[in-house]
């Protein structure tokens, strides 16, 4: 068990687990966060004991997505600030994509926008029934960071779950789209996960490695990334000038907290 301050990472018969550890925030991945995902995943691939990497989040969700209130509350300005700031977004989540050992989402209650993305990003995603899953950065005027969702559905679907900012997908819908594997009973997810890593941790761990390279590479060979870094890029711009909607929604956030601002947001599409 290693000591980190929001997360848990432990590694034991082959498998390393790590658990996104704030739930007072929803898991809310803010810049320690992810300094953290990659500090574990760091220790995860170093470790020639590990076969198989399970993520998790604690409390009521897997996580809600990247940290609103702590942007809110820095103010990110600047074409550098923010070129940064979705650097690590957009890194973070890849990790788990490029990562040479399996990777292998548990996914309960809120995955949402970048967190949505690194179930998307992991090899194999398990939801509990609680499981809700959506792409609403639009609806309060951001981007989408890591733009893999199209390539995961199909178009139709895609644009329709991100250009609406669908964010109630429930579990069996998102296995109809083909972004979830499993759908198990509630509290069933974590212990799905390790099942199916502990049947990847028996297989020479050097197969493993240059077969999901090989599928990886039967999307990246489709141009994938180049796309994903097009699909950064137009975040960049957008993010760094700023939207009318998000200035809106941050002003509103600032003056009246982050769950008014939400309820602000939703209330602007509810009679539509």
């Amino acid at each position: 068990m290693s000591n980190f301050s929001t997360l848990l990472y432990a590694a034991e018969q082959g498998i390393a687990h790590i658990t996104l550890n704030r739930p007072e925030r929803l898991n809310a991945l803010g810049k320690q966060s992810l300094v953290e995902i990659n500090m574990a995943l760091d220790l995860a691939e170093s470790d020639d004991s590990v076969r198989a990497i399970v993520v998790s989040g604690a409390g009521k969700a897997f996580s809600s997505g990247f940290d609103l209130k702590e942007q809110m509350e820095a103010r990110p300005e600047g074409d550098a600030i923010w070129r940064e700031i979705l650097a690590r977004d957009f890194d973070t989540t890849m990790r788990f994509w490029d990562s040479p050992k399996p990777t292998i989402a548990a996914v309960h209650g809120a995955c949402l926008a970048g967190a949505f993305e690194i179930a998307l990003a992991c090899d194999i995603t398990v939801a509990a029934e609680s499981a809700i899953f959506g792409e609403p950065e639009l609806k309060f005027g951001a981007g989408i960071v890591t733009m893999l969702l199209p390539w995961l559905t199909g178009p139709k679907q895609a644009k329709e779950i991100i250009l609406t900012g669908l964010d109630r997908i429930d579990a069996h819908s998102a296995r109809e789209l083909g972004v979830v594997n499993r759908v198990v009973p509630e509290g069933e997810h974590v212990a799905e996960a390790m099942r199916i890593a502990r049947t990847m941790a028996v297989i020479d761990p050097n197969l493993v490695r240059v077969t999901k390279s090989a599928i990886n590479h039967s999307f990246e060979a489709r141009g994938m990334k180049a796309a994903l870094q097009h699909a950064l890029d137009l975040d960049h711009a957008v993010e760094s000038k700023g939207s009318p909607d998000k200035q809106a929604f941050m002003a509103v956030a600032r003056e009246r907290g982050m769950r008014e601002a939400i309820q602000w947001r939703d209330r602007r599409f509810s009679e539509r």
